[in-house]
């Protein structure tokens, strides 16, 4: 008889990634939660799932388990040695008590017309060409909107908390934050939210960008004042946003859903079955090497082993 292979939890099924996850059934024992609460899976994980290696979850599985914060973190089994998300932003887990546990955590970084009226009261917009795009956070999605920016003649500039080699900067000029803010028509986020980028643009911030900045962000909403934002952009400082996350999802400052200038966006970035099967891959595919002790694909940052300088 075959003995069971390592026994990896599933939170959420897969939806796309069917082949990816059959070939990971051939060397591992994969089943998903069914309990329906997290204080029913907190009995369940005594028992049931007692010798589970790894788990596989999406920013959906709150629904069932709530935030992987430290409490549930401390339910875990000692037989749990990794966390294997499907998605790019990490903050519903508690990386830090995962650490203290010796967890490893990986991810996948891959309306005028709302009225009823057509192009009436519709303000003139700016030709892209020679605007400067300060592009906040310059890891692989930053790289991926410069390179689709500058055909449209965007001069694009960064700012990280520390400065990038040239092959990762792609060609695109380090600034500092404060000149960022100062010197930027457009204003794309995408840095992930932890302790440190809360609110990392507030009102003080704002003010120091140039009348008239336009604002992206499809990082999450939190690393931006929500309140602060709206007030500015019905103030006219800012003069447009786009939006994809927000602070308090699923609710919106409501001042943002009746500004005709909030390009507003349900969090869909990654909503396209391709994308979500390459994700769902992806953490798949951590969760295998996981189980059979190979180099694991994408550890976050926190989890990465400190470099010894000699």
């Amino acid at each position: 008889m075959t003995e069971p292979g390592p026994r990896i939890l599933f939170f959420n099924p897969v939806r796309h990634a069917r082949q990816v996850y059959e070939a990971l059934q051939e060397v591992a024992s994969t089943e998903v939660v069914t309990s329906p609460s997290s204080e029913q899976f907190f009995v369940d994980i005594q028992k049931k799932y007692s010798n589970i290696q790894a788990i596989y979850r999406t920013s959906a599985s709150g629904a069932v388990a709530g935030n992987f914060d430290k409490e549930f973190i401390d339910h875990l089994p000692p037989s749990l040695k990794f966390i294997c998300h499907n998605g790019a932003g990490y903050d519903q887990i508690d990386v830090n008590a995962c650490a203290s546990r010796g967890i490893t955590v990986t991810y996948a970084p891959d309306p005028k017309l709302r009225n009823g009226q057509f192009k009436k009261g519709v303000d003139f917009g700016h030709d892209p060409q020679g605007k400067i795009l300060g592009i906040l956070g310059m890891g692989r999605i930053g790289r991926a909107v410069k390179a689709r920016a500058e055909p449209f003649g965007l001069k694009c500039v960064y700012h990280n908390r520390n400065p990038l080699p040239e092959d990762l900067a792609a060609g695109c000029a380090y600034v500092s934050f404060d000149q960022l803010l100062a010197d930027s028509d457009i204003i794309s986020v995408h840095v992930p939210l932890f302790a440190a980028t809360r609110h990392l643009i507030g009102a003080a911030e704002i003010a120091k960008m140039k009348p008239g900045v336009v604002i992206v962000n499809t990082a999450r909403g939190a690393i931006i004042d929500e309140s602060a934002m709206a007030r500015a952009l019905d103030e006219g400082h800012i003069a447009a946003v786009g939006l994809d996350v927000y602070e308090w999802e699923p609710m919106i400052d409501e001042r943002l859903v009746k500004n005709d200038r909030a390009l507003l966006v349900p969090h869909l970035g990654t909503h396209t079955a391709e994308t979500l099967a390459k994700m769902e891959g992806h953490a798949m595919e951590n969760a295998r090497r996981a189980v059979m002790g190979e180099e694991l694909l994408s550890i976050i940052p926190e989890h990465l082993p400190v470099k010894k300088h000699i």
